[in-house]
């Protein structure tokens, strides 16, 4: 144990900066040899507990847990794309019923306003008529209204002229005649 003491103390004061890189690289005072052989020690001891091939089990697990994490990222993209395919047909699909739509609405506006102009000239037609039997019957009234009144004033005409103009012999004569008359068209 003394001598382990007193090498690492003459190690020590001989491994100082000053003397780090002087003297035969295979010696104990040459630093640079001294780290070169704790790496190359700090080696054996990785591979005598197996580490780079723990390591590499490690590097492979993970290796694989990617590998299947893309596995599954592409399945999730070919599902993704398969429904986005099915999103389109079915936007298509829903754009030419929208359209279809359109065009019987349009259609059936069309058809809407041809009926209605057919029922306008039908009612222009019926209120035309209207009119004109309206017309027709205010014309035959007033000449109606006129022939009574022609026939009135006729007749008031007339008959202050008979009035006038018969005396009184021929007025008893007159009256006995249509007695006469009446009686005999009510027997």
């Amino acid at each position: 144990m003394r001598k382990l003491i007193v090498t690492s103390a003459l190690s020590a004061s001989l491994a100082s900066p000053a003397l780090a890189a002087t003297g035969p690289f295979f010696s104990l005072r040459n630093t640079d040899f001294v780290v070169l052989l704790g790496f190359l020690l700090f080696l054996a001891v990785l591979v005598y507990f197996k580490v780079p091939g723990l390591l590499g089990k490690q590097l492979d697990k993970r290796a694989e847990g990617i590998r299947d994490e893309l596995d599954e990222a592409r399945a999730l993209r070919e599902e993704a794309q398969t429904l986005l395919a099915s999103y389109e047909r079915k936007q298509q699909e829903v754009s030419e019923q929208a359209a279809q739509i359109v065009a019987n609405a349009k259609q059936e506006a069309e058809n809407a306003a041809a009926q209605a102009h057919e029922e306008l000239k039908a009612s222009i037609a019926r209120r035309l008529a209207t009119a004109e039997d309206q017309i027709a019957a205010a014309q035959a009234s007033a000449v109606k209204e006129v022939r009574d009144r022609a026939a009135a004033v006729a007749v008031a005409a007339a008959r202050d002229v008979i009035a006038q103009q018969t005396s009184a012999a021929d007025k008893d004569r007159l009256i006995d005649e249509s007695i006469a008359d009446v009686g005999a068209k009510l027997h």
